[in-house]
């Protein structure tokens, strides 16, 4: 626990039960007389609150072991010489220093992880916004969860923007897992993110994509790292009833439409971002045809691939179809408990599942008709 998750009340608690047990065991040797002395373990006190106590709490056990000690030497031993009672009061505060020394470092070492741990977080929020997204009249709910223990981001890339040329949301999952893969996912999201307002098409948006992944392999090279490629899919929605769809290398989507879920390959066949240059053939979008209240679904191989204890892999499809009647919140929370229940708590990939829809404010405002709340699903899905 940090210093700033660190409770009062639990310090306090901690403290004044060394200290009872301190002065309890104490006076049990004052009435055993001079052949027992508990006590004298009782240095174990101060360093247990010098791992589990504030500073303050900390002085406050390791000043009673210290006075407990003394009594002990000074009164309960009477047939000690005189060094040894010193030698021992000396032990005595040698240990209370010790301790106090210990609880000093592990805060300061605390409050440096604190700090540190602020700011990887406030970096990792930038480089991946928390969900739900808002881009205009859509939303996105949905989760992610990194393989990496403690890491926010991974090798799972996700955004949406609105832009001059519609609004545009990609989708990608680097080579690789957890931190490793975070360098190439920020090149490839940070060029999405400058590219989807100046290119007037998702060829060119994912040509510049491959372009940073690109440079950024040549500079690991450099290095001795590992170069990374990146499937991707971009969505581009421009008006009420023009859409295209571009897959680099993903996975498919899922169209929930009437209640029914469809797995949709639009523009499947493309490479990943990375391996363009293998080929030299360029990718091409496909046009779909937005249809009022439909959702989409998109997901990375994190959720598809997962395992469970039988070595099956997760039935999204199926999932989907039995909680089609949930509110895209609500169902991006029950798809990550059931996953986690699934596997076990134990994803062994980046995990992200986006609900993409459209917000039930636009929907009413081009509708002109039903309660806000009635009103859902995007119209940026395929027919």
């Amino acid at each position: 626990m940090t210093t700033l998750q660190r409770s009062p009340g639990r310090d306090r608690r901690a403290a004044l039960l060394l200290i009872v047990a301190t002065l309890v065991i104490t006076l049990a040797d004052a009435g055993t007389g001079p052949q027992l002395h508990f006590a004298m373990f009782m240095g174990i006190a101060p360093l247990i609150a010098a791992l589990r106590c504030s500073y303050r709490w900390t002085a406050a056990v390791a000043s009673v072991y210290v006075l407990c000690q003394v009594y002990v030497h000074l009164r309960l031993v009477p047939d000690w010489a005189l060094a040894s009672k010193v030698v021992g009061v000396f032990g005595t505060v040698l240990v209370a220093v010790f301790a106090l020394a210990l609880c000093r470092t592990r805060l300061d070492r605390e409050a440096l992880l604190a700090r540190t741990s602020m700011v990887a977080d406030a970096v990792q929020r930038e480089m991946l916004r928390e969900l739900p997204l808002t881009a205009g009249p859509l939303e996105a709910y949905g989760f992610y969860v990194s393989a990496q223990e403690g890491a926010r981001v991974g090798g799972d890339i996700y955004e949406a923007v609105q832009t001059p040329h519609g609004l545009r949301l990609v989708i990608g999952d680097v080579q690789g897992k957890g931190m490793p893969a975070i360098g190439a996912g920020h090149e490839v999201l940070a060029s999405f993110r400058e590219a989807a307002h100046y290119k007037d098409t998702l060829e060119a948006v994912a040509e510049r994509m491959e372009q940073a992944l690109t440079r950024y392999n040549v500079r690991s090279a450099e290095r001795g790292g590992q170069e990374r490629f990146v499937t991707a899919l971009l969505l581009e929605v421009r008006g009420e009833d023009r859409a295209r769809v571009l897959s680099c290398g993903h996975i498919p989507y899922y169209l929930i439409r009437g209640g029914q879920v469809t797995e949709r390959s639009d523009g499947e066949g493309g490479l990943p971002l990375g391996l363009g240059p293998l080929t030299g053939e360029r990718r091409q979008s496909v046009a779909v045809e937005p249809v009022a209240d439909d959702w989409i679904v998109l997901c990375t191989d994190g959720v598809t691939e997962a395992r469970g204890a039988d070595g099956a892999f997760y039935p999204l499809a199926d999932r989907l179809a039995r909680w089609t009647h949930l509110e895209p919140a609500e169902l991006a929370d029950t798809l990550r408990a059931d996953l986690e229940r699934f596997t076990g708590g134990g994803t062994k990939d980046d995990a992200t599942v986006l609900i993409v829809r459209r917000s039930p404010r636009a929907a009413g405002e081009r509708a002109g008709e039903a309660p806000a709340g009635q009103l859902s699903i995007a119209r940026a899905a395929a027919a």
